[in-house]
């Protein structure tokens, strides 16, 4: 992996991205391409990852599309070892695909459970089970887990996904510690807020479930304000190449993860109000 001024740079690399066809994903495939670096988009929405894989060579990038339900470990392994028997390497893994299923814990189904912890948690499970071998063969590599602001805090009306998340940083910071003495770097990204598909109510990234009002739900997503994409993943992407363990963006986040580890009887008190908040907004009242 090679480095300029001891910082390691992404030109000549090889990295594959679960959820590489929108959002996140998409922008980081974007912009690793853009530093010249080999990107593989995986996405069950293989014509969405298709048309970013193209925009992306149209502009001299190099990029392929594939077609993957993380929740599907033989699939997984079957695209980490095709990279790396054509590219000879692969240099990082983003376990970045994911789900969320909003709403009050009792209006949560056991297939709603099962669903967000496939994809966010097993989904990651299953990338770094295929990748790790691979990296520890070849030396080197950088696996790099998608969590959420919703890992590090008591983040409420989302409690599969927060568990999921949670559990993403728990075994990506287990597991950095356990890779500490080989040249294999792990780390997680806890997003912020950030615009992209989880906030399409209804969608297959984002939906509420209960009995709600569709249009205050629709007004609420609407009304949640976030970085741009693009913009993340050039902030997050600085912080991979520092081999950073836990990345938080936007900064301001930073506080809640403090407040959380300093008093976590007064980030649950914060958490609730925020719940209170939230559900008021979606009731489905006239």
């Amino acid at each position: 992996m090679k480095k300029e001024n001891g910082i390691r740079i992404f030109k000549g690399g090889t990295a594959i991205i679960t959820g590489g066809a929108s959002g996140i994903g998409r922008s980081l495939g974007v912009e690793l391409a853009g530093r010249e670096c080999e990107v593989i988009l995986a996405d069950i929405n293989i014509k969405q990852a298709e048309s970013v894989a193209e925009q992306i060579r149209n502009k001299g990038g190099k990029a392929r599309a594939a077609r993957l339900d993380v929740t599907d470990f033989h699939a997984v392994k079957a695209i980490v070892t095709e990279t790396a028997d054509r590219c000879g390497r692969i240099d990082y893994l983003f376990n970045n695909a994911g789900i969320a299923i909003n709403g009050r814990f009792q209006d949560f189904s056991m297939s709603d459970w099962d669903r967000c912890i496939n994809i966010n948690l097993r989904g990651v499970v299953h990338g770094i089970y295929a990748a790790y071998p691979v990296m520890e063969k070849q030396g080197f590599g950088h696996i790099v887990n998608t969590a959420s602001f919703a890992g590090i805090f008591p983040w409420p009306t989302t409690v599969a996904y927060t568990a999921a998340k949670h559990a993403v940083v728990g075994f990506t910071t287990a597991l950095r510690a356990e890779a500490a003495h080989t040249n294999i770097r792990i780390s997680v990204i806890c997003p912020g807020t950030i615009r992209t598909a989880i906030f399409d109510h209804g969608g297959r990234n984002g939906r509420w479930v209960g009995d709600y009002s569709e249009k205050k739900v629709e007004e609420l997503f609407a009304g949640a304000r976030g970085m741009d994409p693009d913009r993340f993943a050039v902030k997050a992407l600085k912080e991979v190449a520092r081999n950073k363990p836990i990345i938080i963006i936007p900064s301001a986040y930073k506080f809640f993860w403090r407040l959380n580890r300093l008093s976590p009887s007064i980030a649950i008190s914060l958490s609730s109000k925020i719940s209170q908040a939230i559900l008021k907004k979606v009731e489905n009242k006239e």
